[in-house]
């Protein structure tokens, strides 16, 4: 005599479905402390080895919090060097939801930042083009609600004029070096200063200045 089957109740069943298509590991949530973690860890094992122009770690800071606090989410650099200031921008663009958009035109520049995207874990927050932003900058469609310029200096005006339209109402033009006295920032920071749908500050905790050019809402 066969004996006979014994069906499982329907919960079992239920239950087994779905530990099978459950994932074995959960993956890091976006802004998640096993990502924090992982770039805290790289920006201080790294902490002597920035050159090439990159920022100094305070004034990565500032990017950080100007993303974080007014919640930024469309970035764009010009300027990528070997990718300092796109690792805090891109930090603070994993708490927001965002995505940042980078352009270096030195090929031996973007491959380290490309490595160093990686090792930070950012990779998934960053495109990185490789290019003379001179063109770059005019192709993009936008809209940016954040753009931090720290490439030619001469050129900076020229930055501004090209994505200052693609720049959302109260989103904001952050450009490096602000304290220096080269021509190319003076005609820039006296440019921008002059427009009154702007707001621009300088901040200049940092030996080198920072400035702030915050697109006002319309009346």
């Amino acid at each position: 005599m066969a004996t006979p089957r014994v069906r499982p109740p329907l919960l079992l069943v239920l239950l087994c479905s779905i530990l099978a298509v459950a994932p074995a590991v959960s993956q890091p949530r976006e802004g998640s402390a096993d990502l924090d973690a992982r770039v805290r860890s790289f920006l201080e094992s790294h902490a002597g080895e920035w050159h090439d122009m990159n920022v100094p770690e305070s004034d990565g800071k500032l990017l950080y919090d100007l993303v974080v606090k007014n919640g930024y989410r469309s970035a764009l650099e010009v300027g990528t060097s070997t990718g300092r200031s796109s690792i805090w921008i891109a930090w603070a663009l994993s708490k927001t939801g965002g995505k940042l958009v980078t352009i270096e035109i030195d090929a031996s520049r973007q491959r380290k930042a490309l490595e160093n995207f990686r090792e930070a874990g950012l990779s998934d927050y960053i495109d990185a083009r490789l290019g003379d932003a001179h063109d770059l900058v005019l192709e993009l469609p936008g809209p940016f609600d954040f753009v931090f310029n720290d490439a030619d200096k001469d050129w900076y005006k020229n930055y501004f004029v090209a994505v200052s339209p693609k720049l959302k109402p109260g989103g904001c033009f952050v450009a490096h070096n602000a304290s220096m006295r080269d021509r190319g920032i003076r005609e820039f920071l006296e440019y921008v200063k002059g427009l009154p749908s702007f707001k621009t500050t300088i901040d200049t905790s940092s030996r080198s200045g920072v400035s702030v050019s915050c697109k006002q809402p319309a009346d």
